[in-house]
Parts: C-alpha cells; sequence; structure tokens
C-alpha cells in the first residue's frame, strides 16, 4: 500500500535525508508522497499507493483535524468499520472514508493498550505531538515490512533497507553470518538483513520513543490462543467467507494469483459465489512440452469454466527470465532465493495493467499443514526412535529419494528434525543451534512445527517475495488466508485436531463440496519456474546460471559456508536433485554482484541476537 520513513537524530541533514529515503521508496506508493519536520530532530516520510479513499485528503503523512497527531503506515486494516463505529461512539468525528483515519485516531484514543484490536497488515509510525511521543510497529503477521537502524542516539526505519541506505548516504559491507541462514533457508535470520547494521522489526514488535527526553521503550503482543470447540469445517469457510469479503473489499480494482492449486481456486470460487463478479486472474505458464507436470493453466482453466474471470495467462520461459533478471535482481530489497518471486515480479507486472490489488493463497499450507514436509513431519512423531535408528541405513540401502532426503533430516530431536525437514539442505549439527531462538517451545510437536513455518518461512520468504513483486510495480498484495480471525482459529486448533486431520482437510473438502474435487485431489507441486527441467536441457540457462555462481566464489569465497562453497566451486557438478540450491546461489550471486564489501559508515555491532529490540532500547 505505502512506503514509509522515519529518521530521529540524523547526523547529517535531516531535511535531506529524509527526501532521499522517500525517493528510494517511491515505487511503494506511486500515487502521492510528502514528509514532516515533526521536531528539530524528527522527521517522517509517506509514499502512498491509494487504495480506500482515492481523494487526496487520505494522503501521508496524515494529520489529525486538530494537528496533535500525524501518522503514517503502510498495509490495509480489515476490520475499520468496527473500529470507526468504536470511536464514533466516544465523539471522535471523521473527514474521510480512509481506514487512515480510524488507525490514526483509534491510536490517538488508545495507544498500545488496544493495539492488538487491529485486525489487518501493517507497519506504522504514529505521532502525538502533545506528549512528544512515537509508535513504530509491525503487525504480528508479517506481512508488511519493516527495517530499522541504530547508532547512538541515531534511529531510522523504512519500509526498504534501500530507504535505510539512501539515509546513511552510502554502501553498506554484507553481513557474511546471514550466509549460513541463506544457503540453508533462502534467506536471512528474521531480525537481521544482508546489510550490517541494519535490522528487520520482528512481527508483532514496536517501540514507544520520546523524543523531548530521548527515552523509549519496546512492547511487543501476539495473536490470542483461543479456547474454543467449534474447530469443523462450517467454522472454517464462515471465517474464510468473511476473509474474503473483507481483503476483497477496496476501492480500486482487484485481481488474483490463479495458480489452479487448492487454495487461491478456493478463494475465488468464494469470491464469486458472493458477488458473481468476474475478476482479472493471473497464471504463470510455460512451454507445452511442460505442461504434464506444470499444469497450472490447466486446472486454473477448468476452474474458470465453472466461476468466469477476465482470464490471463503469463507465458515464463528461459527467454523471458535472462531478458528480465536484472530488472528483477534491481527490484529486490534482500535476496531471497525462491524462483517464486520471478513468477510474482512476472504476474505482477502484467497486473498492474488491470489491477492495484493482487490476491494470493500464501498461508493455508501453513496454518493448516498444507507442505509434503507436514505430513512426513507426522508419520515421524509417530516413532522419533525408529526414524533415527532407520537413518543409519540410509547411504546403504536404495531407497526413493524423498524417503532418503528425509531420513538425512532427521536429528536428535524433532525441533532439530523438522528445521532440517524445512530447509533446503540439513544443517550441520553445530549451526541446529543457530536456528533454535526462532523454534517455538509450545507442549505441542506439529503445533510447533506449524508456528516455525509460519514465523519463520511465510514471513521471510512466501510473504516477502510477494509484498516485494508487488510493490516493484506499485501495486498492493493481499493474502486472506492470513486474516487474523483465521490465524487465531488456527492457532486455537489443539495438538491432536491438527494430527488427525488430513493436510488442508477443510479447504479439500470445501472445494469437493463444490464439485471441484479433481483440483482438492491434485498432486502438490510448488509454485515456482521449472528449474529441474531447465537444467537438465537448457546448456544456455545452465551456463548463464553457473557464471555468477563461479565469480561469487572469487569475492565471497574465503567467508562461505563449507557446503556452500564446495557447491559454488564445482556448480555444474550438483546432482539435479540440487537444483534448488543452485537457484538459491545464482540468486545471491547475481544480488551481491554490484555491490563492494566496505565499511559500514557507521560502527555497528554484528553478532546474532535473538531479540534486537530488548538489546537496543
Amino acid at each position: 500500500m505505502c512506503g514509509i520513513n522515519l529518521l530521529i537524530n540524523p547526523s547529517l541533514n535531516g531535511e535531506a535525508s529524509i527526501q532521499k529515503m522517500m525517493q528510494a521508496t517511491a515505487h511503494r506508493g506511486p500515487d502521492a508522497s510528502g514528509f514532516e519536520r515533526l521536531a528539530e530532530n524528527v522527521f517522517l516520510a509517506g509514499n502512498r499507493l491509494k487504495i480506500l479513499d482515492l481523494t487526496d485528503a487520505s494522503n501521508q503523512p496524515f494529520w489529525s483535524q486538530d494537528k496533535n497527531a500525524v501518522l503514517v503506515w503502510n498495509g490495509a486494516l480489515y476490520n475499520y468499520q468496527d473500529l470507526k463505529n468504536e470511536l464514533v461512539e466516544l465523539g471522535y468525528t471523521f473527514r474521510t472514508q480512509s481506514d487512515s483515519e480510524v488507525l490514526l485516531y483509534w491510536l490517538m484514543a488508545f495507544g498500545t493498550k488496544k493495539i492488538a484490536s487491529l485486525k489487518g497488515m501493517f507497519a506504522f509510525v504514529y505521532a502525538n505531538i502533545q506528549t512528544h511521543e512515537l509508535l513504530v510497529a509491525r503487525d504480528p503477521s508479517g506481512q508488511k515490512p519493516l527495517y530499522s537502524y541504530h547508532s547512538g542516539s541515531f534511529w531510522a526505519f523504512s519500509s526498504e533497507s534501500k530507504g535505510i541506505l539512501a539515509a546513511l548516504d552510502k554502501t553498506s559491507s554484507i553481513d557474511e553470518n546471514q550466509f549460513l541462514p541463506y544457503f540453508h533457508a533462502r534467506h536471512s535470520f528474521p531480525d537481521k538483513t544482508f546489510y550490517r547494521g541494519i535490522h528487520q522489526v520482528l512481527p508483532g514488535h514496536g517501540m514507544v520513543w520520546n523524543w523531548k527526553t530521548s527515552t523509549s521503550s519496546p512492547f511487543q503482543w501476539d495473536y490470542p490462543i483461543e479456547k474454543q470447540t467449534d474447530f469443523h469445517q462450517a467454522k472454517f469457510e464462515t471465517l474464510l467467507k468473511n476473509a474474503v469479503r473483507t481483503h476483497f473489499h477496496t476501492d480500486r480494482p482487484v485481481g488474483m494469483v490463479l495458480s489452479g492449486g487448492t487454495d487461491s481456486s478456493l478463494l475465488y470460487a468464494l469470491w464469486h459465489e458472493q458477488s458473481g463478479i468476474a475478476l482479472p486472474t493471473y497464471t504463470a505458464t510455460f512451454d507445452q512440452a511442460l505442461q504434464h507436470k506444470y499444469e497450472d493453466p490447466i486446472f486454473a482453466n477448468k476452474l474458470v469454466q465453472k466461476y468466469p474471470a477476465d482470464h490471463h495467462e503469463v507465458k515464463i520461459d528461459v527467454a523471458t527470465v535472462m531478458e528480465n533478471w536484472p530488472a528483477y535482481i534491481e527490484s529486490l530489497d534482500q535476496p531471497i532465493g525462491d524462483s517464486a518471486g520471478f513468477l510474482t515480479w512476472m504476474i505482477a507486472n502484467k497486473a498492474k495493467e488491470k489491477v492495484n490489488i493482487l490476491i494470493s493463497g500464501a498461508g493455508a499450507d501453513e496454518l493448516f499443514g498444507g507442505y509434503n514436509r507436514h505430513k512426513a513431519f507426522k508419520n515421524y512423531l509417530k516413532n522419533p526412535k525408529a526414524f533415527l535408528w532407520l537413518k543409519k541405513f540410509y547411504q546403504w540401502i536404495p531407497m526413493p529419494l524423498a524417503l532418503e532426503k528425509m531420513l538425512k533430516s532427521i536429528a536428535e530431536t524433532p525441533e532439530q528434525t523438522f528445521v532440517n525437514f524445512s530447509t533446503l539442505f540439513p544443517l550441520p549439527k553445530d549451526s541446529l543451534s543457530l536456528f533454535k531462538p526462532w523454534y517455538p517451545q509450545f507442549n505441542a510437536p506439529f503445533k510447533n512445527a506449524l508456528e516455525f513455518d509460519r514465523t519463520f518461512y511465510l514471513v521471510n520468504d512466501v510473504i516477502k517475495v510477494h509484498d516485494n513483486s508487488c510493490m516493484a510495480h506499485g501495486i498492493e498484495g493481499r493474502s486472506p488466508y492470513l486474516d487474523h480471525d483465521l490465524v487465531v482459529f488456527s492457532k486455537s486448533m489443539p495438538e491432536n485436531l491438527h494430527l488427525e486431520l488430513e493436510g488442508k482437510a477443510w479447504i479439500k473438502g470445501a472445494l469437493e463440496d463444490r464439485g471441484l474435487g479433481f483440483i482438492a485431489n491434485r498432486k502438490k507441486l510448488g509454485f515456482g519456474l521449472p528449474l529441474q527441467e531447465w537444467f537438465q536441457k537448457e546448456p544456455d540457462f545452465r551456463e548463464w546460471v553457473f557464471g555468477p555462481i563461479r565469480e561469487m566464489v572469487v569475492t565471497w569465497g574465503e567467508i562461505l559456508p563449507p557446503e556452500m562453497l564446495k557447491l559454488a566451486r564445482c556448480p555444474e557438478k550438483a546432482k539435479t536433485a540440487h537444483f534448488l540450491l543452485i537457484w538459491n546461489l545464482f540468486l545471491l550471486a547475481s544480488w551481491l554482484n554490484p555491490k563492494d564489501a566496505i565499511d559500514f559508515p557507521i560502527g555497528v555491532e554484528t553478532e546474532r541476537k535473538s531479540d534486537y529490540w530488548e538489546d537496543q532500547v
């Protein structure tokens, strides 16, 4: 929806620096931009993508009528009408139809006390001029990014690390500690970035800062776990229908990424049932010879025969990737080695011709156990000791590749085992401890696994590539499965029910009830490029990928993790099954290539910490 920027105590020219930040994030809000100087040492700026209330009255920074408070924010409030009604009862009057005004007055009325009542996706900076306080926060779903930099009395916040770099007016050095998590998980640790000193604000975390006393205090909140007993398909469908209604509600055109899989297909079916409106839908398609495996266009076309749509196919081939790769890499704020990012970027590039909001099916797998690794983990939990014993024999007994990969991943504990299930390559024993701070510690091993996928993989891979790809083209991405009430519903489900149900049982049941059993029973296939086939059959593509990887070794070889270095030195010798690892290295090499490894302009600590906020404020 927008780009937000905040500077506190800048050592350089504050007004010039905040304008540089605003320019660096302009693609996130192409409809309007503005900045304000709140005090001698406090500057904030916003870029607006108009979604609700298309008038200039809702531009940012957004001021209260009495000029005592101001807001810049990125996201959407899906319960803003309910909150607005509460505020009207308290005597507040409104001059716009935007959720921005609702959020501003909600924070004026309650501060952090009722922040958990906000249902939506957001990152914001709110300033109370009378109390001299700033409130900075990111919502628990992590759908909207927020980055921070802190050195002494200087703070900078931005929707992108590029915004902070613009304020510093220097190039950052690369944090070599992020190579290990990237190699295994395709992204940095959740509180870090690839730039030294620039951190990610964790989901559900925030800070209150007083610019007169220079004092600050952190806070955090999470989704509640509710005591309820009505966990069944009808309740799930009711919640999902409500999510569709609120997430599809805008003043601008809406479209959908339609893969023809279970998650996006059910969303579109529910939308069409409720509205009868045919929306623009977008499906990635590859060469005809690959459609026996990559069947998205086949299933998507079957769906739109039943539920009409303005359907578009976005053709992707090797030439498309090569031609658009420089622009794609330039758009990446942080490297994420998931080929779904490029697919989404190409779809968003096409979708921007007709829509301003692009809906995805992200979140369903993480909430309701839809990945193959969830099925494997359920089997493992039945007898962990037996699987640990079987691991001794995988090198000596011929077995299917999937079973071999599973046995390689078995570790001493369930949490270590699932971390390995979730990574591209099993972690060395001495590195597993680095992931422990990010793994939930509830007395429910399968729910812990789902929560790890939601907070680690979903937030830092799936959501981030969707947000980055959409914002690069000036459109907003939304994910109805991550609706507040659906997340609470999943987190509140008892462990035994999660274990008993087939993965995404209620989604599949809803599809079958609508005569879409052919989609419900479709074989699970990840959303991404046909890399395995291209590596096997396209020699020019292979060499195009291998070149930057080899060059990366020259610059970074001495500090790459051992397994990463081994693969990067001879990518052509990698096993066919390692195509995802090769692509992961290629994206990082492409992203690193134009960047210089120089000293960061201001001294910072570089060791990883499990709670950045607690350590800094």
